[in-house]
């Protein structure tokens, strides 16, 4: 039978509270989670060196007790794989350290991506934007100032995608000033945010925020990134509720990782919960190559074998499109599952 992790994490403890409760040692996690004596996992440790090591313990009691292969602990342990120079992986796998303002990326034509803020409640190991230059790309009323200055000025664009770090580490006061400036920009028809936040801490879904994002005149779109059912609890279904209930769109995006959600059944798995939650299964995107992830590499062929059975498990609308980003091009690049006419 199972042991989940029990810590002190009331459902309704204050976000910020939750946010600071972080477990940043290797050997921390591993204690809490009895594995301190696991050599192979023991051996990662430095890895921190190259990413830091940070966990809230509120994702971490979701955490399987005993278990060297619970897929949330896989996505958040260091790894000695993370010092491997693997070819044809690099630092800025797309292209992104050349913004056209600080904070602000204008790569697809009537969208462009707004870096609020540089900091994660949780540092994924197979994150792409793991060397990304946050120093110089700082979310501050200064650059966010510039970065409007620059919308305004670009009626291309209508939709503002947050991004990050994670968008939802601002705070409510903050998102609502930047939601204000945004709303008097009248191309602008389309708010997407993208954060891990709403799984990692569901507090952080407090009632002003839901609130302001239903009185704003932009539809507002958030998606999740979710990568496995074990993530969402029934906190993170109730904060959803809310959301729905705020005529939030909700969707959400997975990366396929080696070791963590590398098969269709469990695919199907987070798919059933999402849509349990409300939530719409939305992308499924390839490893970005990023230097230090190439561990939880899935090759384009397992991944279209691991699609063509998940076409099978569950409804049509319930299947992510699989796809990857390439530096550079225009939009993402679906994957062509190679299907047959019999």
């Amino acid at each position: 039978m199972a042991h989940i992790v029990t810590l002190n994490t009331p459902s309704r403890e204050d976000w910020l509270s939750q946010l600071a409760d972080v477990i940043t040692s290797p050997d921390e996690l591993l204690r809490l989670l009895d594995l301190e004596q696991h050599e192979a996992l023991r051996a990662g440790r430095e890895a921190k060196r190259l990413f830091a090591l940070r966990v809230p313990r509120a994702f971490v009691a979701r955490m399987e007790k005993g278990n060297p292969d619970d897929p949330l602990l896989k996505q958040t342990l260091t790894s000695q794989d993370e010092f491997i120079t693997a070819p044809g992986y690099s630092t800025d796998p797309l292209q992104e350290q050349n913004s056209v303002v600080p904070g602000l990326l204008h790569k697809y034509r009537n969208r462009a991506l707004l870096l609020v803020k540089g900091g994660c409640a949780v540092n994924c190991r197979y994150c792409f934007r793991r060397h990304f230059p946050y120093a110089e790309n700082q979310g501050n009323k200064r650059n966010w100032q510039v970065a409007l200055d620059y919308i305004t000025a670009h009626p291309e664009l209508d939709e503002i995608i947050f991004s990050g770090g994670d968008p939802l580490m601002a705070k409510d006061h903050e998102l609502d000033w930047l939601l204000t400036q945004l709303e008097t920009i009248p191309h602008i028809k389309r708010l997407r945010i993208h954060s891990r936040l709403p799984i990692v801490i569901p507090a952080r879904i407090t009632d002003a925020l839901v609130t302001r994002l239903e009185q704003s005149r932009l539809q507002v779109l958030l998606v999740n990134h979710i990568n496995h059912a074990n993530e969402i609890d029934e906190d993170f279904r109730a904060a959803m509720a809310r959301m729905r209930k705020a005529g939030v769109t909700l969707l959400n995006q997975s990366v396929l990782l080696r070791g963590v959600n590398d098969s269709a059944r469990v695919l199907a798995d987070l798919s059933n919960a999402l849509f349990d939650a409300g939530v719409m299964p939305y992308y499924l995107h390839v490893l970005d190559r990023v230097q230090g992830a190439a561990h939880f590499m899935v090759t384009d062929e397992e991944a279209r074998k691991i699609m063509r059975e998940l076409l099978t498990l569950v409804s049509g609308y319930m299947v992510p499109k699989l796809a990857r980003e390439i530096g550079g091009e225009p939009s993402k690049t679906p994957l062509d599952l190679q299907l047959r006419q019999q």
